[in-house]
């Protein structure tokens, strides 16, 4: 296996399950040494002992500023530096127009946009030139799905922050860019609040939407973040690459 990460120490936030642990294995297998975040304490207990030796996993609110200054002070005061960081902590919380209550779209943005916007601001001492940041975003900031008008309005406003980010940040070395998944088989589907017999329904719907017939997994999104984070891709700047098995494209 290539080893394209070796010596070099990487950040996931949210990354104690589903695309960001997946992401984070990744990484470890490619050389890199991997902090892991997450408010889950089974969750980070888990993933630390998954990742052994290469990774450190710290319990964080990824919807705090002062929980994103926090970590990177704790970041510092190990020594620490970065040269990739995977935003990927966020919420998926659904509900027609009339329904959505302020305390939905407080929750929904305070992760999904404002703490990833002030996590990368409290980080940018930590980053060395050079640096790659990967924002997880959404193909519902696409497509117009019925009942996801927060989630997909915090989803455009991070990826719109790959343009914005990268004009600002190209200065220090720094690239950002946006991988935006489908349908990815991850826990997250089974925190959307519905009973097991609905929630099969709903993913049937979903399956039967995207072309490939079936839904992505961790693995498969976690390459393409590897790829963004990697040298490889100096060339690909303020730019969104779609893994959704064509369910935005046909």
């Amino acid at each position: 296996m290539s080893q394209r990460f070796n010596s070099k120490t990487v950040l996931v936030t949210g990354g104690s399950s589903g695309i960001g642990l997946a992401a984070a294995e990744a990484f470890a297998a490619e050389g890199a040494f991997v902090i892991v975040t997450g408010r889950d304490a089974a969750g980070l207990e888990a993933a630390g002992k998954t990742l052994g030796t290469q990774g450190l996993a710290l319990r964080n609110d990824a919807s705090s500023t002062a929980g994103a200054r926090e970590l990177a002070a704790e970041l510092s005061a190990r020594n620490l530096t970065l040269d990739a960081v995977f935003i990927n902590a966020g919420v998926a919380k659904f509900g027609t127009f009339a329904d959505i209550t302020e305390a939905l779209w407080d929750q929904t943005f305070d992760v999904n946009i404002k703490g990833a916007y002030f996590q990368i601001q409290a980080l940018l001492p930590l980053l060395n030139r050079g640096a790659s940041i990967v924002l997880n975003g959404s193909i519902n900031a696409h497509v117009g799905m019925p009942g996801s008008s927060v989630y997909a309005a915090s989803k455009a406003a991070l990826i719109s922050l790959a343009k914005t980010l990268s004009a600002e940040l190209l200065p220090r070395g720094v690239r950002v860019n946006v991988v935006s998944p489908g349908p990815i088989t991850t826990p997250l589907y089974g925190k959307l609040g519905f009973d097991a017999a609905t929630l099969d329904q709903v993913a049937a719907q979903i399956q039967g939407q995207v072309p490939l017939g079936r839904f992505g997994t961790g693995a498969e999104l976690a390459s393409t973040v590897l790829h963004l984070a990697a040298p490889e891709s100096a060339f690909i700047v303020g730019t969104e690459i779609i893994v959704d098995g064509g369910m935005s494209q046909l």
